[in-house]
Parts: C-alpha cells; sequence; structure tokens
C-alpha cells in the first residue's frame, strides 16, 4: 500500500499533530479533507458563532488551497451542526457566499450533540485540478 500523501496547510501543523490526524489526504485525483471547525490560531473555538462558521470556511480554504484546489473543486459536502434549526439561518447565507454559483456540490447536514466545544463542522471531498 502506498504511503498517505499527507496535506497541511501553512502554520497550522502543530495543531493537527497534536490530535493525529492529517488536514487532508491526497488519493490519485481525489482530496479527502477532515472535518473543518472555526478554530483561532490557538486551536480555541471562536464564541461568536457566525464568525466560527466563516472561520471554518477559511480553514478548509486554507487546507483547499495548499492541495491546488479551490471551493469550485469541491464536489462532496458533509456540515455536521449541535443546533441546525436553530444555526441555519446563520449558516445558510455563508454558505452560498463560500461556495458559489451553480451547479452546487452534494451536501449533507448532520444535527449532532457534540463537537468538541464547535457547534459547526465542514468536510469535502474535492477532485483536484490536472495541472494545465
Amino acid at each position: 500500500m502506498a504511503k498517505r500523501d499527507a496535506i497541511f496547510p501553512a502554520g497550522r501543523q502543530a495543531l493537527y499533530e497534536i490530535n493525529r490526524y492529517s488536514a487532508a489526504i491526497r488519493s490519485g485525483d481525489l482530496l479527502f479533507v477532515s472535518g473543518q471547525v472555526g478554530s483561532r490560531e490557538d486551536g480555541s473555538p471562536e464564541p461568536d458563532f457566525a464568525k466560527q462558521v466563516r472561520l471554518a470556511f477559511a480553514n478548509l480554504a486554507a487546507v483547499l488551497k495548499e492541495a491546488g484546489c479551490t471551493f469550485d473543486d469541491v464536489v462532496d459536502v458533509t456540515t455536521f451542526h449541535t443546533d441546525p434549526a436553530r444555526q441555519w439561518e446563520t449558516i445558510a447565507p455563508i454558505r452560498l457566499e463560500e461556495i458559489g454559483e451553480p451547479p452546487y456540490p452534494n451536501w449533507t447536514a448532520v444535527g449532532v450533540n457534540w463537537l468538541a466545544g464547535f457547534d459547526f463542522e465542514i468536510k469535502v471531498i474535492a477532485r483536484i485540478p490536472r495541472p494545465a
């Protein structure tokens, strides 16, 4: 079996090392991105929910960029929410702003009761663009 091809955004390797997982794994032309949360540089949760969601998308964008991808390359999204009914009104406009124009990627939203102190998490699968 080939060794995993791990992707880490600049400056955040310590957070992944502490928790013993990779930000993303490249497999062929696919990128499997671990759940990204609205963590500040020190790894703590951003307390303002809207800012936490925006920061989760920013952290995701950093991982995608490190692999040569953008949100346009995302084909599948899974989000986790601690209180989806209450939170969706905040998440929906940020989601549309970040993901862009149709066609939209697949999207599954899951309500959960624990996210290690966070209230929103997003994980994706992206197709890595071929070099021009």
